[in-house]
């Protein structure tokens, strides 16, 4: 329950965020001050914001909802699915986005190829960046209703009205510099979970027992949910249902590398920083967190699955409320903290009209888990007053952060790659100014709307991997032969693209895994079936990335290189001058030193759980 205290860490909070809003707004005279915030970030600030832009909703929330479904293995989206790609990006990829002086991913893809492909990429990239914001909108009105007794429509505007604030008037600085006081803020509030989760349990010791009682309860070895490697020589012997070939392609590389060295969410704070060497080391930094969020993220739900309850289910008895019903009962105390997913209905009963509550079951009858409240329940659960609002607040942060991060994004995109581009050209700098805020508006209220379709999904990383599978991993395979092969054309290019898309969508309409909510849908026989959404993604992604690969090349080959070598100097490696402006840095401060000694510690996080 929450006290006074509770309320007022929260309440400084949101204004705290809105005070940086008003504070930057005096700073926002250009475009690029809007958009890019001049280019003038500090590369520790940009590695932070780099990171945290992906520490919202989507880490904290799906990451800690993995770690109760699939256990450690969720560790692969860090050790195997970030570090490298980060790295990457940081040393052979920042110096095309920012040498170029493109505003945009979309805009390096102009200049690299043509306007057609920059057009594609802008429009599939605006649609997954609303929906993305609108998963976060959505976790954050689904946490304030069950767990605060909040109503969920309310909820969801009124933080839809803070981030609007905020980024309306400072830009992406203000996203920023509220990514950095997020990422703080969940490194105080979770660290303490973690602690008194373990102890609760018995500590890693004990956790590792009861997680293997589960393990052999769903018929897995003894270490299905506690190691990252060990069961993945078959697909059956682990609860994401993959084998080593599937997550080592699908993740590590065609998901991972799409994900760092592609989305302009993570790549525009990169782009944000003061100089060349600053963006280039903006990457390699962040992977320093980066390797240690799964202590703070993953953990705290793996404890979840099997911690002991002891407190309800749904705090401020929501739901039912009164004069509500509830037609069947709570979950068996075997589930721990992971609460059932919930439907609601108004229904005529005895004559009256009422709101009734179910749960959600699949189509064998099963009652779904709602995996996402994992890390909502371990904060009711564990934290007392004072230090349940400092995990709220920390929640909230990762909720408008995402938010924020993906409706930034969003506003650059849609005011350089499409409205400069193809709506009104030519326009002064104060107009595509005014343009960025109210792009900032219809970008959120659209988000709104996303919110809603995020319902569906039981677990929030199940849904935006399959997102990234569309636009991402298609796209990578074509930066990567633009930017290393200058024998790519733009036909081949947007042809590539467009082909790995229509493959992904291909791929999810005749394949799915066990109980998939398509197949409630359509009679159609899967070709295929996956033993868990995640493993669907992954395949996804692989057929993706090599249609566009295989399409582009063969396309390439059969047309006309446009674009000259002097053209594409400084956009392809071959035709561009090695970077030197890293040799004032101290040996272990230069990206390619930093980057080997990372790689070295992710290497042997791997090999210590096996």
């Amino acid at each position: 329950m929450l006290g006074p205290i509770d309320y007022t860490i929260l309440i400084v909070y949101t204004l705290f965020v809105l005070g940086i809003g008003f504070a930057l707004k005096r700073y926002m005279k250009t475009s690029t001050d809007f958009f890019l915030s001049g280019r003038s970030i500090p590369a520790w600030i940009a590695a932070l914001a780099f990171v945290s832009a992906n520490l919202g909703a989507l880490e904290v929330i799906g990451m800690g909802a993995s770690g109760a479904k699939y256990g450690m293995m969720t560790c692969h989206f860090y050790w195997l699915g970030a570090v490298a790609a980060m790295v990457f990006v940081g040393v052979f990829m920042m110096p095309f986005y920012y040498g170029s002086k493109a505003r945009s991913v979309p805009e390096y893809l102009k200049l690299r190829f043509d306007e057609k492909t920059r057009g594609l990429n802008a429009i599939s990239f605006a649609v997954m960046t609303i929906f993305q914001s609108g998963m976060s909108m959505y976790v954050l009105a689904k946490m304030m209703q069950l767990l605060l007794g909040w109503d969920f429509n309310v909820s969801l505007f009124v933080s839809a009205a803070v981030v609007l604030v905020y980024l309306t008037l400072g830009g992406l600085t203000s996203a920023i510099y509220n990514e950095v006081l997020q990422f703080f803020l969940i490194a105080l509030g979770f660290l303490p979970l973690v602690f008194l989760g373990l102890y609760e349990v018995g500590g890693w010791t004990g956790l590792k027992i009861k997680l293997a009682e589960h393990a052999a309860s769903q018929g897995y070895h003894a270490n299905a949910w506690t190691s990252v490697w060990s069961n993945m020589g078959d697909a059956t012997q682990n609860p994401m249902h993959i084998e080593w070939f599937g997550m080592v392609v699908g993740l590590g590389f065609v998901l991972a590398f799409g994900y760092w060295c592609t989305d302009f969410l993570v790549v525009q704070r990169a782009m944000a920083a003061e100089s060349m060497s600053a963006a280039r080391r903006t990457p390699v930094i962040a992977t320093i967190p980066k390797i240690l969020i799964p202590a703070i993220v993953i953990i705290p739900g793996m404890i979840a699955l099997v911690a002991k309850p002891y407190q309800a289910v749904f705090p401020h008895g929501a739901p039912p409320k009164a004069g509500e019903i509830m037609t069947s009962k709570l979950p068996p105390p075997s589930l721990g903290l992971i609460p059932p997913k919930v439907e609601a209905s108004t229904e005529t009963v005895d004559g009256k009209r009422t709101t009734v509550y179910r749960y959600k079951a699949d189509k064998e009858g099963k009652i779904e888990l709602d995996y996402d409240m994992a890390i909502p329940m371990m904060l009711v659960q564990y934290f007392p007053t004072g230090l349940l609002g400092l995990g709220l607040t920390a929640l909230m942060a990762s909720f408008m952060s995402g938010m924020a991060g993906n409706v930034t994004a969003f506003n650059t995109v849609w005011t350089y790659d499409i409205y400069q581009s193809y709506i009104a050209p030519k326009r002064s700098d104060t107009h595509y100014l005014w343009m960025g805020r109210m792009a900032t508006v219809f970008g959120i209220l659209v988000s709104i709307g996303a919110a809603y379709v995020a319902a569906q999904f039981n677990n929030i990383m199940d849904f935006i991997q399959l997102v990234f599978g569309f636009v991402n991993a298609p796209l990578f395979a074509t930066f990567l032969l633009g930017m290393f092969w200058k024998r790519t054309t733009g036909h081949g290019a947007f042809f590539g693209l467009l082909a790995g898309t229509c493959a992904s969508a291909l791929h999810t309409a005749l394949t799915g895994p066990t109980g998939h909510w398509l197949a409630n849908w359509t009679t159609i026989e899967p070709l295929r079936v996956y033993g868990s959404d995640m493993a669907q993604n992954f395949w996804m992604a692989i057929y993706a990335w090599t249609t566009c690969f295989v399409v582009t090349i063969v396309i390439s080959l059969l047309t006309k290189r446009k674009k000259t070598d002097d053209e594409l100097r400084g956009l392809v490696y071959s035709l561009t001058d090695r970077f030197a402006g890293d040799d004032h840095l101290r040996w272990f401060a230069k990206p390619a030193a930093l980057a080997v000694i990372m790689i070295t510690i992710t290497v042997v996080l791997n090999i210590i759980f096996w």
